[in-house]
C-alpha cells in the first residue's frame, strides 16, 4: 500500500469519526415477523434509535414506513420472505431506498387495518426495537369466534350420529336377515330393505351442552410468546413454547370432558400483553383462567411445582414477589405500546367482586396443587399470592401455575418431554374438576370493561 493510499484511507476514517452519530447509517441487526389471528407483529432491531415515518395509501391498500438514515440492505434484505402467505393481515412487503437518505417499506394490505408503530428502548437481551402492529379495523367478536366453534361441533356430532344410526340400521339388518346377497338390481339386501321402526333406531350422541347445562369456559394462558421467550433453560428450551404446549395440551383435554370449553389467549408464537389476556378471558366470559408457565430462578437446584393467586395487600413470600416482578415485566419484553395502553385495558375493579374472586381463586389453586402433587414435587405446598398482573380480572377466579424449573435441568429435559408435558395437563384439568366438583358454576355477574 502506498502511503498517498494510506493517507487517504486514514483521512477517510477520520471524516467518519467526526461525523455526528445521526449522520452514520443506521443497520438493521434483526427483523422479525409474528403474524397473530388478533394482528402481525413487525419488528426491526438495531444498535441505535431509528426515525421514522408511517402514512397509508388506497386502490389498493397499503401501509408505508419510511425509515431515515437506514441501510437498505442487511436483516432488511430477509424481511419480504419472511410474510407468509397466511398472514392475515399483511399480503407481502417490499423494501428499497426511496431517495438518498430514506429507506422506504410498502407492506400490501389483505384488510382495512389500525396500524401501530412505535419504538422501544433496550431491555433484556434486545437492543432498540421498532415495533409495528398491525391491527384489524373491526376486531374479532371472541363470543362469535366461540359460538361458530360449537356450531361446528354441534354439526360434527350431528353427521357422527346420523352416520351412528346408519351403521346401527345396517347391523340391525343383517342380524336379522343373514348376510347381504346380491339381487337383481344389482344392490345388496340391506341396502333394498325397509328401514325398521323409528323407535328401533339407535340414538345419536347428544351434542356437547345439550344436557340443558352451558358450558363452562376455560381460559388457558399459554405464557410469555413472540417477543418475549421467558425463561431459557440450560439446554436451550424456551419457556414460551413449553407453555404453549401444555396449554394445547389442556385445552384438548377440556375440551373432551363435554361440559367444558377451553379457550386459549394464544395458540402461536407471538406476544400478547399481560392486559390483553385477561380482557381476552372476560370478553370470552370465562369462569375459570389458569395461567401457565415453566419456573426460573437463580439457583438451579430449586424444583418442583407452585400455584399462585392473586394479593392485594403483598406477596405471601419474598421468592412469590420475585416471580411477579418477573413475570409482569413481560410487558416491557414482549413490547407494550405505552401510549395506547392506559386507554385500551381499563379494567374496573370492584373491592367486594375482587376480593370474592381471589377467595375463589385460592380454592381453585388449592386443588390444582394437589392434583399437581400427583405428578411433580412440590415447590410450595400451599398457594401462595403476590400481585400477578395476569391474574387481576376482578370477576374470574385466576391461578398461575408455575409448572417446573425451567432453570433446572433435570425439569427442563422433563418440561420438554410430550408424555410429561400430557401429565401435568391432566394433573391440572383435574383440579379445575375437583373444584367445580365442591364449588358448582353459576351464572355470574360480570363487571362491564370501560
Amino acid at each position: 500500500m502506498s502511503r498517498k493510499t494510506a493517507t487517504l484511507k486514514l483521512f477517510a476514517l477520520l471524516f467518519l469519526l467526526w461525523l455526528p452519530q445521526g449522520s452514520l447509517a443506521a443497520t438493521i441487526s434483526a427483523a422479525r415477523v409474528w403474524p397473530a389471528p388478533d394482528y402481525t407483529r413487525l419488528t426491526l432491531e438495531s444498535h441505535q434509535q431509528v426515525d421514522y415515518n408511517m402514512f397509508t395509501l388506497s386502490n389498493p391498500d397499503r401501509l408505508v414506513i419510511d425509515l431515515t438514515n437506514v441501510d437498505p440492505h442487511g436483516a432488511l434484505d430477509a424481511l419480504p420472505a419472511r410474510i407468509g402467505s397466511n398472514d392475515p393481515y399483511i399480503k407481502a412487503l417490499r423494501v428499497g431506498q426511496f431517495k438518498p437518505g430514506v429507506t422506504r417499506l410498502v407492506l400490501d394490505l389483505r384488510t382495512a387495518v389500525k396500524p401501530q408503530l412505535f419504538s422501544l428502548n433496550p431491555v433484556a437481551t434486545y437492543g432498540y426495537r421498532l415495533v409495528l402492529d398491525v391491527y384489524p379495523a373491526v376486531p374479532a367478536d371472541p363470543l362469535m369466534a366461540l359460538a361458530r366453534n360449537s356450531e361446528r361441533k354441534l354439526d360434527a356430532a350431528a353427521a357422527s350420529g346420523a352416520q351412528a344410526a346408519a351403521d346401527g340400521q345396517a347391523e340391525s339388518r343383517v342380524a336379522q336377515t343373514g348376510p347381504a346377497v346380491a339381487q337383481d338390481s344389482g344392490q345388496p339386501a340391506a341396502a333394498r330393505a325397509e328401514p325398521p321402526p323409528a323407535a328401533d333406531k339407535p340414538a345419536p350422541p347428544p351434542p356437547a351442552g345439550a344436557n340443558g347445562r352451558r358450558m363452562v369456559i376455560v381460559a388457558i394462558d399459554a405464557g410469555h410468546g413472540g417477543e418475549d421467550p421467558g425463561a431459557h433453560g440450560r439446554h436451550g428450551t424456551l419457556e414460551k413454547n413449553v407453555t404453549l404446549a401444555i396449554a394445547r395440551k389442556l385445552k384438548k383435554l377440556v375440551d373432551a370432558t363435554g361440559t367444558m370449553h377451553g379457550v386459549l389467549t394464544r395458540d402461536g408464537d407471538y406476544f400478547i400483553p399481560l392486559g390483553v389476556r385477561v380482557e381476552k378471558g372476560r370478553k370470552a366470559h370465562a369462569d375459570l383462567f389458569v395461567s401457565i408457565h415453566a419456573d426460573s430462578y437463580v439457583r438451579s437446584n430449586a424444583s418442583g411445582s407452585s400455584v399462585f393467586a392473586l394479593s392485594e395487600h403483598g406477596a405471601t413470600s419474598a421468592a412469590a414477589r420475585w416471580l411477579a416482578k418477573s413475570e409482569n415485566e413481560a410487558d416491557m419484553v414482549g413490547g407494550v405500546n405505552i401510549a395506547t395502553k392506559d386507554t385500551n385495558l381499563k379494567i374496573t375493579l370492584v373491592d367486594l367482586m375482587q376480593t370474592a374472586t381471589i377467595r375463589d381463586s385460592l380454592k381453585l389453586g388449592r386443588a390444582v396443587l394437589h392434583s399437581l402433587g400427583a405428578v411433580n414435587p412440590l415447590h410450595h405446598r400451599g398457594v401462595e399470592q403476590a400481585g400477578f398482573a395476569v391474574l387481576k380480572a376482578p370477576d374470574i377466579p385466576s391461578i398461575l401455575v408455575e409448572t417446573a424449573f425451567i432453570s433446572n435441568p433435570r425439569e427442563e429435559l422433563k418440561l420438554k418431554d410430550q408424555a410429561y408435558q400430557e401429565k401435568i395437563a391432566r394433573a391440572i384439568l383435574g383440579g379445575i374438576q375437583g373444584y367445580f366438583a365442591q364449588n358448582p358454576p353459576l351464572a355470574r355477574q360480570t363487571v362491564a370493561s370501560q
